[in-house]
């Protein structure tokens, strides 16, 4: 079954510094925690912030071509997670045609934020990170608490977001193990 999420905002892992989408269910209170790069962290932050440039950027861009195949982004799946690698899938509409297209989520998201797209996860993922916070919760430290959320009113905004992002080293990134 399919839940609805939203992006509810993007966080940093004080242990990895690696950015984290959090989506929560719309509706709900489960979130779903992923893990990404820096570049789609920024893209999405950027968004999120509305910010405009004068040129496409690579996000922009994947939306101007699908218009101008004549497709639309109707929505936006995050389907499952194998080995601490999340899967997506992209659901374009083009005449009369519904095509998946197998992507990641972290651009899929950015995607769907520029073309305002429903953001949908499989019911178990959001089961999953439930489960998981319910037992990092017995210990000292929950896995949400370790997360530094990043917020427009918050912490860090998108400026100073892009530069910790421009700063960070490929090996500063650590994996996720759901």
């Amino acid at each position: 079954m399919l839940v609805e999420v939203r992006v509810q905002s993007l966080a940093l892992d004080r242990t990895s510094n690696t950015p984290v989408v959090i989506l929560q269910e719309v509706g709900g209170e489960r979130v779903l925690p992923i893990w990404i790069g820096p570049g789609e962290a920024s893209a999405i932050a950027m968004q999120l912030a509305e910010m405009e440039f004068s040129r496409p950027l690579t996000h922009d861009l994947l939306c101007s071509v699908l218009s101008g195949l004549g497709g639309a982004l109707q929505k936006v799946i995050i389907t499952k997670v194998q080995k601490s690698t999340y899967y997506a899938e992209l659901i374009v509409r083009r005449n009369g045609e519904v095509i998946s297209l197998d992507a990641r989520p972290s651009d899929s998201i950015a995607v769907a934020l520029r073309v305002d797209a429903r953001i949908f996860a499989d019911e178990g993922l959001l089961e999953l990170a439930s489960i998981e916070i319910a037992e990092d919760e017995s210990t000292s430290e929950s896995g949400l608490e370790r997360l530094e959320r990043i917020e427009p009113d918050g912490t860090m905004g998108p400026e100073e977001l892009k530069e910790y992002l421009r700063g960070l080293n490929p090996e500063d990134f650590g994996r996720f193990t759901p």
